[in-house]
């Protein structure tokens, strides 16, 4: 055995700028910049097309909330001619009522859609945190070792949260919005075609500018998402390893590192905002800009009698109330780049491919004896430096091998080959002479069991611990293997028996119990 093991993860202690190029150097290159228009199609194909009848019935609701919103500026009209100026009693008596009764429908159709709109929202979200899960468990052990704790844990909180934002909130209020306007510009066109024109010629002009604003707002999304990767990363690994931080007096150094980081996030955050911040001042001088020239044209129609003032008040109300939505459509594009920005890292890791996996025709393993054998096993990490060069050894069926040689050797990476956790680079490793490349990875691990010099423990009772990997297990099987591993008498002493639960990495028990634990699983 010649070479070294794989780098050991960990995060340099000597400076702090070391440690967080470290941290960041851990995750994932970022994804190249891509289209909005690419993310959103993938969005809506791969998680919005499930749910099509519940939005269908969303977008329904919609519908009536922005039309009874245009019948209110609609009304402006009649109320100011027929109860102010003709002084028509009937029309008193209806138009209140008209009044009630659209509202009455626009709550009950903003409550339907917001309803079915959070429910698809919370769904999607749910379903792709689900899904995102379940690939990360078939991921290659190489993808953990190359891929920092902190930086997953932040993709299922920090950016699963931001595409909740974006799905539920932004899209919906896009949808909304966007039919508001649409009936409140048909109104003020029915009222004047020409005022509404004038009205409208300054819009087009806050399109490039919102749009450039969302483009940056992407680009500083992204870098805040992969700071924010870095934080977790950082704070899981300076919690787990708390004990050595007091042991060593390391704490002044660990809040000084920590420090740099929450600074350097800070500072990105605060540019997104600032970039955030620019889309409604434009809306707001541009909205201004059209008001103020609807009211001289149209004020001039009034008094040159080509129009009347209830027509024009109509014509106004609409204007005013298209004005909030439209300037809400602009904001809303700076949360939707947010939320696409970690839509595009959630998507990254879904489409990560492992490369260890059954070869089409794989067989279930069937062990007749357990001969374990390496044929000319050549293994490297990375492609250059080779891990194991040319090993050949036996482990006879019902034998006990030892592997002795200095740190480094590759002892370890000897025994993750079994298991199939790294494929050879070249050779093979064979039980009663299959070849494990030809056998199905469910049948393989199913047949070994694992006990290593770092033991993993669950947050869970002692028993669902031993019984992890055969949870049909029965209670006397769990014991014999207890009584066999020489932990029954120690457990039994825990407050709650086999029910205790042992702690994060069973950190309620000491590193002797931990082991015997362990080995009691295995032998399970």
């Amino acid at each position: 055995m010649v070479g070294a093991r794989q780098p050991a993860r960990g995060i340099s202690r000597h400076k702090a700028t070391t440690a967080i190029a470290a941290l960041t150097d851990s995750s994932p290159a970022p994804p190249a910049h891509l289209p909005t228009g690419v993310l959103v199609g993938r969005v809506v194909r791969e998680e919005v097309r499930p749910h099509v009848r519940r939005l269908a019935l969303a977008v329904l609701c919609m519908v009536v909330v922005a039309a009874t919103t245009a019948a209110l500026a609609w009304l402006i009209e009649p109320v100011l001619s027929d109860v102010f100026e003709d002084k028509n009693r009937a029309m008193l008596m209806v138009l209140p009522l008209a009044v009630v009764g659209i509202f009455t429908l626009m709550a009950a159709a903003n409550y339907g859609q917001a309803v079915r709109m959070h429910y698809v929202g919370q769904r999607i979200i749910a379903d792709l945190q689900k899904r995102l899960f379940a690939h990360l468990m078939d991921a290659d052990l190489a993808f953990y070792h190359d891929t920092a704790t902190g930086t997953l844990i932040a993709r299922f909180t920090n950016d699963i949260n931001m595409m909740r934002a974006a799905v539920s909130t932004a899209l919906t209020g896009i949808a909304l919005d966007l039919l508001k306007v649409f009936f409140l510009v048909a109104v003020m066109f029915w009222r004047d075609w020409l005022l509404a024109l004038v009205a409208f010629f300054v819009f087009p002009i806050a399109i490039l500018p919102v749009v450039k604003i969302g483009r940056r707002m992407r680009k500083v999304a992204a870098r805040a998402f992969a700071q924010v990767a870095t934080l977790t990363a950082f704070l899981d690994e300076v919690f787990q390893g708390a004990r050595h931080v007091k042991a060593y007096g390391m704490e002044a150094h660990e809040v000084r590192r920590g420090g740099e980081i929450v600074e350097s996030l800070f500072e990105i955050i605060y540019k997104a905002l600032r970039v955030r911040s620019l889309s409604s001042p434009i809306m707001e001088f541009l909205g201004g800009i059209a008001i103020a020239v609807v009211i001289f044209y149209g004020g001039s129609q009034v008094i040159a009698g080509n129009t009347t003032m209830p027509v024009f008040m109509s014509f106004i109300t609409a204007l005013l109330l298209a004005y909030e939505p439209m300037k809400r459509l602009a904001n809303l594009n700076a949360n939707l780049q947010e939320g696409l920005a970690a839509t595009q890292r959630v998507y990254a890791l879904l489409d990560g491919e492992p490369s260890i996996t059954d070869k089409p025709g794989a067989e279930i393993l069937a062990v007749r004896q357990g001969e374990i054998t390496f044929d000319d096993v050549h293994f490297t990490y990375d492609g250059d430096s080779p891990a194991l060069n040319g090993i050949t050894l036996t482990v006879p069926a019902g034998g006990t091998a030892a592997l002795v040689g200095p740190s480094g050797a590759g002892k370890s990476t000897v025994l993750n080959l079994i298991p199939r956790f790294y494929d050879v680079t070249a050779g093979a490793v064979r039980i009663d002479g299959v070849d494990l490349r030809d056998v199905t990875m469910a049948s393989l691990r199913t047949a070994l069991a694992l006990v290593s010099q770092e033991v993993s423990l669950f947050n869970d009772s002692v028993r669902d611990n031993i019984a992890y990997g055969r949870i049909d297990a029965d209670e006397g099987a769990i014991r014999a293997a207890a009584r066999g591993a020489a932990a029954d008498d120690f457990i039994t002493a825990l407050p709650e028996g086999y029910d205790t639960i042992v702690g994060e990495h069973g950190v309620k028990l000491s590193g002797g119990q931990r082991q015997r634990i362990s080995i009691a699983r295995a032998m399970l």
